[in-house]
């Protein structure tokens, strides 16, 4: 997710009606065509449009699809803004009822996290390890982490949080399906709407590389304002921001270091699948 871009580039339109297998959305159209391989996925450009056609199931669906959608986007000569209505057409597409659909995406990516087979797994893992009491996500996007989380123990509050109400409108419709009770709050990480020391950790996972320095450093304050213990930062570690995947700056090991020496409290900079900036503010 992006903190600066306006809501109406990111609206994800989950739910809206769509004739089976075709989803239409500016110069993206995605179709399913079950003559084609299974498991396949193809984008072509033809003058202003990307046409994506796909023959994936259910099985399919889950957010191991976004390097390949990135890749087939990216090859058509698209970027961010083309991949992620390519992503949500592929959820549509592939499932006709909306419910279902987006149910199946999530169970496989949790499934899929669960089982160390997600790129992302590790993170998790690590940010599971050090949470304490009652959580904040900042930047949720599609939540995976705050339902590990409220999935895990039901009596700890989670609140997970995005920009985008769009994605909280999203998450709070199918966590219900997945079993799971979450709060949603959609707001900006730099301007957070909570009193001093709600929270006993915050935790922003893969947020800051895709904001400037100067709304890294309103994220940081604010996650430390409202924190009662701990704050738990994660960035992947680029030479180049992935622009594709909407980064918009670089992290080392030096870099989340004054990050932490700006915030007048006592932390911690590690290594683990990226960098780790831990905040004890308590």
């Amino acid at each position: 997710m992006t903190l600066t871009a306006p809501p109406v580039a990111r609206r994800l339109d989950s739910f809206a009606p769509t004739p089976p297998g075709v989803w239409d959305r500016g110069a993206v159209h995605v179709r399913r065509d079950r003559g084609r391989r299974t498991g396949s996925i193809d984008a072509r450009r033809h003058g202003d449009d990307i046409l994506l056609r796909h023959n994936l199931t259910g099985a399919h669906l889950s957010d191991s699809l976004v390097g390949r959608t990135t890749s087939a986007i990216a090859d058509a000569g698209g970027g961010r803004a083309e991949f992620e209505v390519a992503m949500v057409g592929l959820v549509r597409t592939t499932i006709d009822d909306p419910g279902e659909a987006w149910t199946a995406f999530y169970r496989n990516s949790l499934d899929e996290l669960l089982s160390g087979a997600a790129p992302f797994a590790p993170i998790h893992e690590r940010a599971i390890a050090t949470v304490v009491g009652s959580v904040l996500d900042l930047g949720s996007c599609f939540g995976f982490f705050p339902l590990r989380m409220a999935a895990a123990d039901p009596t700890r509050r989670v609140v997970a949080t995005d920009l985008h109400a769009d994605t909280m409108a999203l998450l709070d419709a199918v966590a219900p399906r997945l079993g799971v009770t979450i709060e949603t709050v959609p707001c900006d990480a730099a301007s957070l709407p909570f009193p001093d020391r709600s929270f006993d950790t915050v935790t922003a996972l893969h947020l800051l590389e895709h904001v400037d320095r100067a709304t890294g450093r309103r994220v940081l304050a604010e996650a430390c304002r409202v924190a009662r213990q701990r704050v738990i930062v994660a960035v992947p570690y680029e030479t180049e921001p992935a622009a594709c995947h909407g980064h918009v700056r670089c992290f080392d090991r030096s870099e989340l270091h004054c990050a932490g020496l700006e915030l007048g409290h006592d932390f911690l900079v590690t290594d683990h699948h990226g960098g780790w900036l831990t905040i004890d503010v308590g």
